[in-house]
């Protein structure tokens, strides 16, 4: 890529490239400039194939729980495991914690019940639609990769600057 630096100093151009690959996670698709497509292109695929590696490591554990009445009831819960946990972990020290919004026609309680469990609806959205959607994709199609697509469009009006479409690949 010629222009890799995107013309920024390096805590400028991380924190841009770390924005617009949340925003891209968060929304399937991006619209910037040609240059900024593919350096979000190149996280993003790294992010996907990190979370598509290790969705599927849980450990099932059993906790006792005290009920109302006082009695200890055992519950079964499901946890990360190691390479789960380590995977999210680096995954949210990268992108932003986007959070959730009400939506238009929703009410207050609506939304708080829609949302009530869900700490990191990103980090959630990644290992729970996109990772097995992908790893799906890579069980029919062959080896893995290529989660994301890159659309050129037209010149910007102004500036003449070269814009993408970015999105993610729904087979």
């Amino acid at each position: 890529m010629a222009n890799a630096k995107l013309g920024r100093p390096t805590k400028e151009r991380m924190a841009l490239i770390r924005n617009q690959v949340s925003d891209l996670l968060w929304n399937e698709h991006l619209e910037t400039t040609v240059d900024k497509a593919k350096a979000v292109r190149r996280q993003a695929e790294k992010i996907i194939t990190l979370a598509v590696n290790t969705y599927k490591d849980v450990v099932k554990t059993s906790k006792d729980k005290i009920d109302a009445k006082g009695n200890k009831v055992a519950m079964e819960v499901i946890n990360d495991g190691p390479s789960k946990l380590a995977a999210r972990r680096q995954i949210m020290a990268f992108c932003y914690d986007l959070q959730e919004q009400k939506r238009a026609d929703e009410k207050k309680a609506q939304f708080v019940a829609r949302t009530q469990d869900i700490k990191h609806p990103l980090i959630e959205k990644i290992f729970n639609v996109y990772a097995p959607r992908y790893a799906e994709r890579a069980e029919k199609l062959g080896p893995r990769g290529g989660y994301t697509r890159v659309y050129k469009l037209c010149a910007r009006r102004g500036d003449a600057a070269e814009m993408a479409r970015v999105e993610l690949i729904n087979d």
